[in-house]
């Protein structure tokens, strides 16, 4: 059984219905031994994903305030080889990119064959603080998910894997990670008033969420609802749904090595045969 909730966006749904404290049963070290291994899986189909060229991959994090997006990239996707992986964070937009369509400043963050990028929140934030704090007018954030579903199927088209995680926690989860922040000196850095003032916004960020998530859930770009409130199961359930999402292409890209292996033997042979 799978530990991420997957969508598809054939049954619409709602946050409540799932419990941000579940973790299967699991208890944290067995969690953690499974996340061991899931990683050198995970290492070791990008490395055929890199070196076939064929596809790429883009991972979407999204998450209310702590809900544990930095954690998720250092943890899960930290042992990759960074040759073909980067993160791409996108904050408040520049005066540059507000000059443009909304989805310019994300177009050019997407990853190139062979290659995994992970967002760091995403143009969904232009569905969900956007719609939050009344940034444009209702009409432009609704006309957005069309976009996005257009800009996601590009993507797919172009050989494109694009997972997408909701990072579900509570709200009482949430503020205490935000009161743990304030005893820890090595998190000061973190710390921001802004933060507690979108908590008064939970409701409102609840209905865009659904909203997001309902309407832009496909087979070809799934989003992941991911039970957050345990670090370790949150890690572990990422990791999963990304090993599994990778590992029906396994074949198609051994096929391809062996293409390339056989062209280049080829080429050392001839080279090898010169007088």
């Amino acid at each position: 059984m799978a530990f991420a909730h997957k969508l598809t966006g054939k049954q619409p749904i709602k946050l409540r219905d799932f419990d941000p404290e579940y973790d299967a049963g699991l208890k944290r070290e067995d969690g953690e031994e499974k996340l061991k291994k899931l990683s050198a899986e995970l290492t070791r189909l990008q490395e055929l994903l890199y070196a076939a060229g064929q596809h790429s991959v883009l991972i979407v994090l999204q998450g209310r305030d702590t809900s544990g997006k930095d954690g998720t990239i250092k943890t899960v996707m930290g042992p990759l080889n960074s040759l073909g992986c980067q993160v791409a964070s996108f904050k408040v937009p520049t005066a540059e990119e507000l000059s443009h369509d909304f989805l310019w400043r994300i177009h050019r963050q997407t990853p190139g064959k062979g290659e995994i990028t992970i967002f760091n929140r995403s143009h969904y934030e232009d569905v969900l603080v956007v719609r939050v704090h009344k940034l444009v007018p209702d009409k432009v954030w609704r006309s957005r998910y069309d976009h996005i579903n257009d800009f996601e199927k590009l993507l797919a088209e172009a050989n494109t894997l694009v997972l997408k995680f909701y990072l579900h926690i509570s709200k009482q989860e949430q503020e205490q990670r935000l009161l743990e922040r304030e005893q820890d000196a090595t998190k000061y850095w973190k710390l921001s008033a802004g933060d507690w003032k979108e908590r008064e916004h939970w409701n409102d960020y609840t209905r865009a969420y659904e909203d997001a998530l309902n309407q832009c859930s496909a087979p070809h770009a799934p989003w992941f609802i991911v039970p957050a409130n345990k670090k370790w199961f949150r890690n572990l359930a990422v990791a999963e749904a990304v090993v599994a999402a990778l590992k029906p292409y396994e074949k198609h890209w051994m096929k391809r090595l062996e293409e390339i292996g056989l062209k280049s033997k080829a080429e050392i042979e001839a080279f090898r045969a010169k007088p």
